[in-house]
């Protein structure tokens, strides 16, 4: 059993057991317990169900299992002649989320 959620603006499929980062989710801490209910799409046993644009009474519930940092991304900007350039960095905040259960 799979199913495709939303969350930050960004599609992830997802399965029971699996860990993955998603945009930082505001005012939560590590172990708490969240819930998506943006399901676009839903799998069991090879019966698929998609949503017009969300499947109805459907969530996926998790665990914060930790927030951190994603690894710096550098970026320059250069003009000729002008002697104008300028780097600048940027590290992303994250989510690390664990899937508990996919309730159809």
């Amino acid at each position: 059993m799979y199913a495709i959620i939303e969350t930050g603006g960004k599609q992830y499929k997802v399965e029971k057991g699996a860990e993955f980062d998603v945009e930082l989710l505001s005012g939560k801490k590590e172990g708490d317990a969240i819930k998506f209910e943006k399901v676009l799409m839903l799998s069991n046993k090879g019966a698929i169900e998609v949503g017009t644009p969300y499947v109805k009474d459907a969530h996926v519930d998790a665990k914060i299992v930790s927030i951190g940092k994603d690894k710096k991304v550098t970026t320059f900007k250069f003009k000729r002649k002008t002697n104008y350039h300028r780097t600048i960095g940027h590290r992303q905040i994250y989510t690390r989320v664990k899937i508990e259960s996919i309730q159809p």
